[in-house]
């Protein structure tokens, strides 16, 4: 199976600021970009941070409302904390969280997700910035059409890694769900089929149907 990689779906040609950057000309790069954070660089063109929409924004959740109202209001009990900076290196958010392009997705997935952060600066081998991948990147493995899903499973998980005839096991697909009906040798095949399945990019869930005719390739041998 050939997985998609980070360097398949990251964007390249990243817009990127440097630590010097003032806070107009960073809001201004966003808007002309339509994007929702820049990577900061320093003079390798190695990411030192990422400044955000949500960086930025807590400089003006600090400043006195023009109503009069208090910076907690709206959030009893709680505070704001007081956003300060006027460059993109003193807004930024801080090191940066990078991911290399070889990572597949559930890499930079579970990275993003321990991280709580929503997009990856890609580097390569020497920390150089090459491509930012963001969440709905990493989801673009699941637009997969169903019909080659099901081709590469039936190709090259059941026949190709697995060895099985193309009669063996039956396979649907629906909306990323795949549905497998039929006939193994052994019961220790079957987690190995889903595991294998449900690795397979663009895959929702696997459904298995399946049953088995000896529970041991032992049990299948005449008694001596």
């Amino acid at each position: 199976m050939q997985h998609r990689t980070i360097g398949d779906l990251m964007t390249r040609g990243v817009v990127r600021v440097r630590p010097d950057t003032p806070f107009k000309e960073v809001v201004g790069l966003l808007a002309d970009h339509d994007v929702t954070a820049l990577p900061v660089v320093d003079d390798l063109d190695q990411p030192l941070g990422v400044v955000s929409e949500a960086d930025l924004l807590r400089t003006v959740v600090a400043r006195p409302d023009p109503s009069g109202l208090p910076p907690s209001a709206g959030q009893p009990g709680g505070s704001v904390t007081e956003g300060k900076g006027n460059t993109a290196g003193e807004l930024m958010t801080a090191p940066a969280v990078c991911a290399r392009p070889e990572w597949t997705v559930v890499e930079a997935a579970r990275l993003m997700d321990g991280e709580g952060v929503k997009r990856l600066p890609v580097t390569d081998e020497v920390g150089t910035l090459i491509g930012i991948v963001s969440r709905g990147d990493l989801l673009r493995v699941f637009l997969r059409r169903d019909e080659a899903l099901r081709d590469e499973i039936t190709r090259d998980v059941l026949t190709r890694t697995l060895g099985l005839a193309p009669t063996d096991v039956a396979v649907d697909v629906h909306e990323g769900r795949v549905s497998l009906k039929g006939r193994v040798e052994t019961a220790r095949l079957i987690p190995v089929i889903e595991r294998l399945c449900r690795g397979v990019d663009g895959v929702v869930s696997v459904d298995t149907d399946l049953s088995h005719r000896v529970d041991d390739p032992s049990e299948a041998r005449s008694p001596g």
